[in-house]
């Protein structure tokens, strides 16, 4: 049990699959979050509401941390990579492509996650993950073919979508990489998470602001709820969770829930909006699952 890779853990699985479960959600609720709210204030609104989640959380619990100047650097560029340009490229990347379309393209994200931590944090990228990582994104690549075709939008607009959902894998990976550093080891998880959240909803608001205009809010129930749902559970559960996953086994094989996370996402859209599984995307799925157990087997990457 000893040699057992951390990433085979229940502690690390458990929380890798809920986040997993949850963004796989994700997607249908941010497309319907789309049309009367420009997509900046919807932004804010969802840390807003996941930033105080977090902040209660921290006072319940009595938590101290040192807001020293390193602590506010590193919660404001946490919270401009992962919580203002991350999410702005993606909210407005569904209104370029199909939701299923963008979470494919995400997956991509275990690419610069890999690369990052290999220049950065000096992680070596081992044969097995590499083996793996080969797998998935063929999986990812037959899903991308699948999505692409199913897209009826007309070709200039799917390269703008995909261009604007790169960006956003970019913002991501940088905040992934901030996780796995000395810096966030030194400062207690939520009230990080809280500060970062609520400086990333300032900043979206005054982004929303001079770009749009006054707020803007939807009064209907659907509305409300879906902000609650990404504020609460998507966001302060989830990059709860999928922080101290990336602190456990590192960004390169956190970054495999974006694989699964499309595969999830088309399951939900089978329930919900009478999605139709063809081989492309049959096969697909089962690559992008071999390369995710093939991955997660390996031993986190050795500095």
């Amino acid at each position: 049990m000893q040699d057992r890779p951390n990433s085979t853990r229940a502690a690390v699985l458990i929380p890798f699959f809920t986040v997993v479960m949850i963004w796989g959600s994700t997607w249908i609720v941010i497309r319907h979050q789309l049309g009367v709210v420009p997509p900046s204030w919807s932004v804010c609104y969802r840390f807003v509401v996941a930033g105080v989640v977090l902040q209660a959380v921290t006072w319940a619990r009595r938590e101290v941390v040192t807001r020293d100047a390193a602590f506010w650097r590193f919660a404001a560029l946490l919270g401009l990579f992962q919580f203002v340009l991350n999410f702005n490229f993606v909210y407005r990347a569904e209104q370029y492509i199909t939701s299923g379309l963008v979470a494919v393209v995400f997956a991509l994200l275990l690419i610069p996650n890999a690369l990052m931590a290999r220049v950065f944090l000096g992680q070596r990228l081992g044969r097995q993950l590499a083996i793996g990582s080969a797998i998935a994104m063929a999986g990812a690549g037959l899903l991308f073919v699948q999505e692409a075709r199913a897209d009826p939008t007309a070709a200039d607009r799917t390269l703008i979508g995909i261009a604007l959902t790169l960006c956003a894998i970019v913002s991501a990976s940088s905040a992934n990489i901030m996780q796995a550093t000395k810096t966030a080891t030194r400062y207690p998880m939520v009230p990080t998470l809280a500060t970062a959240m609520l400086i990333g909803a300032a900043l979206d608001g005054a982004w929303a602001w001079i770009t749009t205009g006054p707020p803007v809010f939807d009064p209907r129930p659907s509305y409300i709820a879906g902000v609650l749902y990404l504020g609460i559970v998507a966001s302060s559960l989830a990059f709860t969770l999928y922080f101290r996953v990336i602190r456990a086994i590192g960004p390169a094989k956190a970054a495999y829930n974006g694989v699964i996370v499309p595969v999830i996402a088309m399951l939900l859209s089978t329930l919900l909006e009478g999605y139709r599984w063809s081989p492309l995307a049959i096969g697909g799925a089962a690559l992008a699952g071999v390369g995710l157990v093939v991955a997660l087997s390996a031993r986190r990457p050795a500095r």
